[in-house]
């Protein structure tokens, strides 16, 4: 059990890093989990992969509660009706990804969860994040603000999100990248990227437990809450991080990051196989 504890730890803290930054933590769990073999059956381990990262959005929800929350008594009557604004956006923005993620669940198990394509969705979004960032230098911010983010380009950048939905593209990258391209800041990119992400992750995780069922072995509930408190605690550093990043750079190095990435899972594969 210790072995299988220490796994775990491991694949938490990759979690914790990869679900924030705009690297694909699907991609990575599927690439940690080639190389690192959990004891587990294989319906655990698909539920396993997904519920972690409930651990990974408590963090959000513990460093943007004040922000998120429309009741808090600090508030002014504006600034609640402004944090109900942002919610009213985020289920827009949600909407894409969780109809064809419903719709499309089974299917993108069965075809798509594998590092070839994990690879791939690496190198093509990293070429992409570089251009992107390449197109943008120069170009004048025309959302600095949540109050500044239309209904419309929330929903847009929604849509962006569905391309998350294909592992190795990333779901903080898609959005963030989307955001971006329709006039956001970074920083309001990211923000959003992080919002979009409660419901969306939250829902995921639901839908994986249902699926899996609700009896748990003494070892499998030790196995998922020692994953989600990592990924917790990790999460919590990493957002913290990528905050203070992108205030002064650009996301050019996580672009370069995916293709080498991609590059070397490609040859170690062709080598292995």
């Amino acid at each position: 059990m210790l072995i299988e504890i220490i796994k775990v730890i491991i694949i938490g803290i990759v979690e914790g890093i990869t679900e924030w930054l705009p690297v694909s933590s699907t991609g990575h769990m599927i690439l940690v989990e080639e190389f690192i073999k959990m004891d587990v059956t294989p319906a655990f381990k698909e539920m396993f992969l997904v519920v972690i990262q409930l651990g990974a959005i408590m963090a959000v929800v513990i460093l943007f509660f004040h922000k998120l929350n429309p009741f808090s008594p600090k508030k002014s009557k504006q600034e609640k009706i402004d944090t109900m604004k942002i919610w009213f956006k985020v289920v827009i923005g949600v909407l894409p990804a969780a109809v064809l993620g419903l719709l499309f669940d089974d299917w993108l198990n069965d075809h798509l969860y594998n590092y070839w394509t994990v690879a791939v969705m690496l190198i093509f979004y990293g070429i992409l994040f570089i251009i992107v960032e390449n197109q943008n230098e120069g170009r004048k911010v025309k959302i600095t603000n949540f109050e500044e983010l239309p209904y419309k380009t929330a929903f847009y950048i929604g849509i962006f999100q569905v391309l998350a939905l294909i592992p190795g593209t990333s779901r903080s990258g898609a959005t963030i990248v989307g955001g971006i391209i329709l006039g956001a800041s970074r920083f309001i990119a990211a923000e959003f990227s992080f919002f979009l992400s409660i419901p969306v992750m939250f829902g995921a995780s639901a839908l994986k437990i249902v699926k899996f069922g609700f009896e748990f072995s003494n070892n499998e509930i030790i196995i998922l809450l020692t994953g989600m408190v990592v990924a917790f605690v990790v999460s919590i550093i990493s957002i913290k991080f990528l905050l203070q990043y992108i205030k002064n750079h650009d996301f050019k190095v996580f672009g370069w990051y995916r293709i080498i990435l991609g590059i070397i899972v490609i040859g170690y594969f062709l080598i292995v196989n």
